[in-house]
Parts: C-alpha cells; sequence; structure tokens
C-alpha cells in the first residue's frame, strides 16, 4: 500500500534533498484526519472569502508586500493558469520564456493563445540561464499585439533574471508582467537570496510555497501587486482553476507560514545560509565533479542565483548526472531532486538539518576520488535538447487537428500534434505545433540511453509520436 510506503520512507535514514520545503519537520499538532473539513459554519469559503480565510489571506499580502495574496490548493499550476486568462485576451498573444512550465503551455491551449518566444541563455556548465531584458524590449518593440509577458524566475536550477529591468521595460509598452516564482517563495527574506519579483516591480507573482517553505505539497500563492491585471478577472478564472472543495489542511498549513517565519524565519534561514557556505567551501576541494557556484554564470547567463538549488556538475568526469544521483541513493541514502544529463539537484530548504549537508559533502569527496577525468562534449545534453525549434501553428489547432500515430523515426517533416518533456522540470521540449526534425529523434534516443524517459507522449515507451 501507499501508506506504508510513504511510512516506510518517513522511518529510513534517507536525507531528503528535495521538495517539500518543510523536509518532514513539521507538525500540524493534530491527525490530518481530524482537521480534513468541509466550508461549515465560522470556517470562511475560499471562493468567496469573508471571514478567517479572507484574513489569513490578507496577512499573507502586509508580510510580503502584495496589493492583495490569494491561497492556491492546486498549486502554482492554478495560478500559472488563471494569471495568464486575466491577463491576455482569447485568441490574443503572450510573449514568454520558451523555458517555462508546462502550465503555462496549457493555458495557451486553454485561451487558444499565440506565444511569442524568448529563450534562456546556456550557461558553460550547460545550465538553462536568464532571459535578458534587452530580449523583452525588443520583441514588445517589434510585435504590438503582445498584451501580456510571463517569465520563470528563478528557475528549477535557481538562476534569476533581472525581474526589475523586466518589469520597468514590460510597463514602458503598457503590458503587465507575470512572474512564475514557484521555486523562490523564500526570496527577501534573507541577505543570501535574490529579491522577490514582488519587491522588483512585477504585477502578478506566483510562488509554491511548498517547495521550500515548511507548506503542504500542493500549497502554493498567487500575489497581485498592481491594477494592471483587475483582481475581479482574476479571481474568476481562479474560480474556474481551482477546486471547488480546498483542502483545510493544505490552507491552515499556509496559515502557519507567517508566524512561523515572524517567529523562527530569521535564525532558520541564517542557519540555512551558514550550511550552505560551509558546504560549498568543503566542495570547493573536487578534483572532477564540479558544484556550481554564482560565479559560473556571467552577467548574461544570471542576474543572481540562489545557492540552496545545489548543482552538481558531471560534465568533466567519467559518470553522467543518472549515475551520480543513484550512487548517492544507493550508498549514500541522499534522496536528490533530479538529475539531469550531466548534473544533479539537490534541493534545500529553512528546515535543512546540517547533518545533511555534511553527509553531502562527504559522499561528493568519496565520489569523486573514484572518478576519472574526461573531455567535455562541446555542446552539452540541455544545450541540445532544449534549442529552438520551428513553431508552425498554435498550440490549440496542433492539439485539436486530427491526428496520426507514427513511429519517431518515421515522424521526421512532420508536425507534433502533442507534448515531449522530462519531468522534472516539466518544461517541453518539443510542443505541438512544432515542427518535428531528425535532431528531435536522436534527442529521444540519447535521454532514453541515459535512463531519462520522456513524458507527454501517449506512447509512454516513447517509441511512436501523434503528428499532422
Amino acid at each position: 500500500m501507499l501508506l506504508e510506503r510513504l511510512q516506510e520512507y518517513d522511518r529510513s535514514d534517507i536525507y531528503p534533498f528535495h521538495m517539500p520545503g518543510h523536509k518532514r519537520q513539521m507538525d500540524l499538532g493534530a491527525d490530518a484526519y481530524h482537521l480534513d473539513i468541509t466550508e461549515v459554519e465560522g470556517f470562511d469559503n475560499l471562493h468567496h472569502a469573508q471571514g478567517i480565510l479572507k484574513e489569513e489571506q490578507a496577512r499573507l499580502a502586509r508580510y510580503v508586500g502584495a496589493d492583495q495574496s490569494f491561497f492556491l490548493v492546486n498549486g502554482s499550476t492554478c495560478g500559472i493558469l488563471a494569471a495568464i486568462s486575466a491577463a491576455v485576451p482569447r485568441g490574443g498573444k503572450l510573449l514568454m520564456a520558451r523555458n517555462s512550465h508546462k502550465a503555462a503551455y496549457h493555458a495557451l491551449f486553454l485561451r487558444q493563445l499565440q506565444a511569442s518566444y524568448v529563450y534562456p541563455q546556456i550557461s558553460s556548465f550547460d545550465i538553462q540561464g536568464a532571459i535578458e531584458p534587452e530580449q523583452i524590449a525588443r520583441a514588445l518593440a517589434e510585435d504590438t499585439e503582445i498584451a501580456a509577458v510571463y517569465v520563470t524566475s528563478p528557475t528549477y536550477d535557481g538562476v534569476v533574471s533581472d525581474i526589475e529591468l523586466i518589469a520597468n521595460i514590460t510597463h514602458r509598452y503598457g503590458k503587465p508582467l507575470i512572474v512564475d516564482e514557484a521555486h523562490g517563495a523564500h526570496f527577501g527574506f534573507h541577505p543570501v537570496f535574490p529579491k522577490s519579483a514582488v519587491s522588483c516591480g512585477a504585477d502578478v507573482v506566483i510562488q509554491s510555497v511548498h517547495k521550500t517553505l515548511p507548506a503542504f505539497t500542493q500549497s502554493a500563492v498567487l500575489h497581485l501587486c498592481s491594477d494592471r491585471i483587475r483582481a475581479e478577472v482574476l479571481e474568476e478564472y481562479l474560480d474556474i482553476y481551482e477546486s471547488s472543495s480546498p483542502s483545510y489542511v493544505l490552507m491552515a498549513g499556509m496559515s502557519r507560514l507567517v508566524p512561523f517565519l515572524q517567529t523562527e524565519g530569521e535564525a532558520r534561514f541564517s542557519a540555512l545560509a551558514e550550511n550552505l557556505r560551509r558546504f560549498y567551501e568543503k566542495s570547493g576541494k573536487l578534483q572532477h565533479l564540479h558544484v556550481i557556484r554564482e560565479e559560473d554564470f556571467d552577467r548574461t547567463t544570471a542576474f543572481a542565483r540562489d545557492p540552496s538549488k545545489i548543482l552538481i556538475s558531471t560534465r568533466d568526469c567519467n559518470i553522467s548526472g543518472r549515475q551520480l544521483y543513484e550512487r548517492l541513493l544507493e550508498e549514500y541514502h541522499l534522496q536528490l531532486e533530479m538529475c539531469s544529463g550531466e548534473y544533479v539537484t539537490a534541493l534545500c530548504s529553512l528546515m535543512d538539518e546540517e547533518e545533511g549537508f555534511e553527509r553531502l559533502a562527504a559522499a561528493l569527496v568519496e565520489i569523486d576520488d573514484t572518478l576519472l577525468r574526461q573531455q567535455a562534449p562541446e555542446q552539452g545534453f540541455v544545450a541540445r535538447m532544449y534549442r529552438p525549434r520551428q513553431q508552425v501553428c498554435p498550440i490549440a489547432d496542433a492539439v485539436e487537428r486530427v491526428h496520426e500515430t507514427m513511429a519517431l523515426e518515421a515522424s521526421v517533416g512532420k508536425v507534433s500534434g502533442e507534448y515531449v518533456y522530462l519531468y522534472p522540470p516539466g518544461i517541453p521540449i518539443l510542443v505541438p505545433g512544432e515542427h518535428i526534425d531528425a535532431g528531435f529523434v536522436s534527442d529521444v534516443r540519447e535521454m532514453k540511453a541515459r535512463g531519462m524517459m520522456p513524458e507527454g507522449l501517449h506512447d509512454m515507451r516513447a517509441e511512436f509520436i501523434e503528428v499532422f
């Protein structure tokens, strides 16, 4: 049973360098079943908040400096869907970063929107980097049909774009800026971390508080920071995309965030900053593996970087990201968040303990001693997988056409009718309506050879694809 597997995992000595941010260190003080209710008298209604839930959301807004804040029990996904729907009229055009989460692409489909893409720079360590403000300015100057701008900052890898400058440029053209800050709910609470997009001028900011703060999985918040997107329209779309039976257990977890941060946040964030400092110092002596630091990015690939996203590169040695991930789990009982072709990611939060950082540093030293140096490929895995692809038609047109299912090798020259992505991070490698070339077919083969199974295809073996 799933419950038994969860209990077994909880009892094990596996250290969680992964979401959720509470790291299994929090306690509601009662069994969750005893707190699980519906909208009974005295407990308000999230979709028509007039009492305690209205007060809780207002307290959060005051704490972070937003005009209004909304609890999201369907994760950041429903906030992304609602924000894009409220900002762009049906059939309109959205300027968006191509490294956006699949939820943004689903909004394009549902609202039959057109997309104009800006692409992140790729760092020397094969990490998707920042969106340059100049790209936004150029796109807005060239296309007056763009209704809103949408960027992801920080990225899944902790790379931050210059949101303040992007906001200034976007507002100069009279457009709203939506920021997917799902992985940055902890920003702004300690000097070691970047500023939040809320304080940088974004109009809507969506945060997954469960990723880096002590909240239950699926807990997220949406901050409305201006009147460029009307609150009543935003609320109408939240009513559509969010469950009509919101979990009071999830909302109780979110209601604890502000008091927790007020009483314990400073000390816990300071401890996290010190643990990170020591870890980066110890791991700086590795000979083959490389723990990526802010100085590994130049100004065009990262305006700033979140040090709590620990990225360990295997680019220069004889081990893959998948192999390192498996060794850390099987030999050292360290469960990391994800692996890519040439790096792994460990996610940290203010709930992490010194023991975890010491175990990870020691494990990396031991593994490093067993490795050999090798010549890194000219073009890395990420740069190959996420390169620009020809957009033939809007997503909605591509999804709703009559499709033909064919083998990958036979699909070259056709147009995709479905998504292909790796999860995590859920960034599409191929989007419906994009042209399939021979390079894409070889990309899929390489993913599978590296032990990473592409998702999004109806054929879960990734041997066939729907095309037109």
